[in-house]
């Protein structure tokens, strides 16, 4: 069956939620550092109130702010630092120096910024063109979460931001789900190993690679089986071994309808369902989707992919399918590929095909432009090199210069 991409997509995605639900989610535990781009397995809840006292955000005053609206002086009666517990309660038509981050006195309800009174031995009285309002530069006890509250669910793939929150609730050691292993099986007679010198019709194995650095990025842990030559008996060796361990299967090349193109038949033989053998796209128009069943009772299935042998496209195809995938295995809420919008530098032609180009995203704090880099197909290795995106070019349409565009993220 051969969809397009809309419905490929959507139905990788139903099927990698249904996937993960029937798998068992294996959790440890990792130091908080080292819980970066890990999926949390548990949710994260404040452990007191955030924050844990009215905080002052601002360097100024502690005032009443009725008694600094009055336009009389006020004298000041010590000063507050971070870090530092008030030592009484403001006395009424006072004021306090107070730091950014100090806890904000009993008896004052307001912070005027320092830049906004007039200073004069020792007193303070607000400028005549200011205003300040109850509640003004405080946050209150509280108002960030309560004590308790959910601040991350389970699900989630932890980001810096996310790391500041689990240090702020003193989560030293977090849990978090296993990386799914997944194999990786570069197919093809034509392939050496990257250090081996290849002869004149052999190429260097990129794939295995170019699929462990993404899987890694993914948050899996690749197993690069090695180099599965085009015949069946090497093909269920390898097999055997995917099977027996790993929690993904991705094959590369071997999967087109050339004579020696094997990996269906080998998958078939062990009874694999094939939910799609194609997709309306360039590149990666034969990528096969299915699942191995069980090897042993009990077990989940094995799903696979397998991506065209071009290195492109193998890279295009792991990002729009195999990547939501093992998002979904390793446990995160939200495993869809991550597009952005950019405007287009040049006009393209229309295709009758949805198309995935190696392109280049420039962006400042206000746009973003995409430029498709020049390349000779899907082996072209050298312009991919080049490239940080691929820029999507929707079926049957023209796009002109300076149109709003989709971009694949890496």
């Amino acid at each position: 069956m051969i969809l397009t991409y809309a419905e490929a997509a959507g139905f990788i995605l139903q099927q990698a939620h249904r996937l993960a639900s029937a798998t068992a989610h294996r959790a440890e535990q990792a130091p908080l550092l080292e819980s970066l781009h890990r999926v949390l397995a548990a949710p994260i809840h404040a452990d007191r109130d955030l924050p844990p006292f009215h905080r002052s955000t601002r360097d100024g005053y502690a005032v009443q702010a009725a008694a600094l609206a009055t336009g009389n002086w006020l004298p000041v009666t010590g000063i507050l630092r971070a870090g530092e517990a008030p030592a009484t309660s403001l006395a009424p038509n006072t004021a306090l120096e107070i730091m950014t981050g100090a806890p904000v006195p009993a008896g004052a309800d307001a912070v005027v910024m320092l830049e906004h009174v007039e200073i004069s031995d020792g007193k303070i009285r607000l400028q005549p063109d200011r205003k300040v309002r109850p509640g003004s530069h405080i946050v209150p006890t509280g108002s960030e979460a309560h004590r308790g509250d959910p601040l991350l669910p389970a699900g989630t793939r932890l980001t810096a931001a996310h790391i500041a929150a689990l240090a702020a609730v003193g989560a030293a050691q977090v849990d978090v789900f296993a990386k799914p292993r997944v194999a990786i099986l570069a197919t093809g007679d034509e392939l050496v190993e990257i250090a081996a010198i290849p002869q004149p019709h052999q190429i260097r194995n990129s794939n295995s690679y170019s699929l462990a650095a993404q899987v890694a990025l993914a948050g899996g842990e690749p197993i690069r089986l090695g180099i599965a030559r085009d015949t069946l008996d090497d093909l269920r060796a390898f097999l055997d071994i995917a099977q027996q361990s790993c929690d993904l299967l991705l094959l590369s090349g071997g999967v087109s309808a050339g004579k020696y193109d094997l990996v269906e038949q080998a998958l078939a033989e062990r009874s694999a369902t094939f939910h799609f053998t194609g997709v309306r796209i360039q590149p990666g128009k034969p990528t096969v989707f299915g699942e191995l069943p069980p090897k042993n009772a009990g077990a989940a299935p094995l799903p696979f992919f397998g991506l065209p042998g071009n290195p492109v496209s193998t890279m295009v195809t792991f990002l729009l399918f195999a990547a939501p995938m093992l998002r979904a295995l390793a446990g995160e809420g939200s495993p869809a590929p991550r597009f952005a919008q950019a405007s287009i530098t040049a006009a393209e032609p229309p295709a009758d095909i949805t198309r995935f180009l190696p392109a280049h995203l420039d962006a400042n704090w206000n746009h973003a432009t995409v430029t498709r880099i020049p390349w000779q197909g899907s082996g072209d290795l050298a312009a991919t090199a080049q490239s940080n995106c691929f820029v999507v070019l929707p079926p049957d349409t023209p796009v002109e210069a300076g149109a709003a565009v989709q971009v694949l993220l890496p």
